[in-house]
């Protein structure tokens, strides 16, 4: 009689469909980041096709004042790696100086930003600047982050080191799980209006529910909260 390759056996006393739920959430756990990157891909290239025209036109309006279109910020990745985050250049050239000399002379500007990291009168914004910040058109570079597999289309919103050494505390192991996003739970619950304690437990509720259909709801919430340009200074 010829022998039957079988599979391992479950563990004696384990129930049949305890074991079977198991492969499938085992299953579930490798298709997730496969299937979401195969979303990152055919967004951000569809997109960047899309806003060719948008970048040569926004590109040459920005440069007018003498400083590059774009701008590449250190942030943080996942697993820590650092990479330069793109965007619009919205500020003027010497904008940490001016924002160094404007925290050290006004205590507001400083308790706003020691609780938001963001300045609702932003005096380093340029007026280019604060309609691709208010329109959110400013991180449209980040498409090219997220082809070069260094953000996602949806994920936390990518923090500098120093953020994460100073607000995220044990929440730091949740938002170095996944890729940083161009838009997430934070971006359509209120941007800037929300704190930075609030922001940090939106990243962990992402990571910790982490799924496509999440990703699609936050998709589809994202066009209204950009048009209502709540919270977006």
């Amino acid at each position: 009689m010829s022998s039957v390759p079988v599979g391992p056996l479950p563990p004696h006393g384990a129930p049949a469909g305890a074991v079977h739920g198991a492969s499938v959430r085992d299953r579930a756990a490798w298709l997730l980041p496969v299937a979401k990157r195969a979303m990152d891909i055919a967004i951000a290239g569809a997109a960047l096709l899309a806003a060719l025209p948008f970048f040569l036109i926004v590109g040459a309006l920005v440069r007018a004042d003498g400083g590059p279109a774009f701008y590449a910020h250190p942030r943080v990745g996942r697993g820590g790696k650092i990479f330069g985050c793109l965007k619009f250049r919205s500020m003027v050239i010497d904008s940490q100086a001016r924002l160094e000399a404007l925290l050290a002379s006004d205590p507001a500007a400083r308790a706003e930003w020691d609780a938001t990291r963001k300045l609702k009168n932003d005096p380093r914004i340029t007026r280019v600047g604060r309609f691709l910040r208010a329109t959110s058109l400013d991180e449209l570079p980040q498409l090219i982050n997220v082809l070069k597999g260094e953000m996602s289309i949806v994920g936390p919103r990518p923090v500098t080191q120093s953020e994460l050494d100073s607000y995220y505390g044990a929440a730091a192991a949740h938002y170095l799980m996944v890729r940083p996003g161009i838009t997430g739970l934070w971006q359509v619950s209120g941007r800037s209006e929300t704190s930075y304690d609030q922001r940090v437990a939106l990243d962990v509720a992402y990571v910790s529910q982490a799924s496509l259909l999440a990703d699609i709801r936050i998709l589809l919430k994202t066009p209204a909260a950009v048009l209502s340009r709540r919270g977006a200074h």
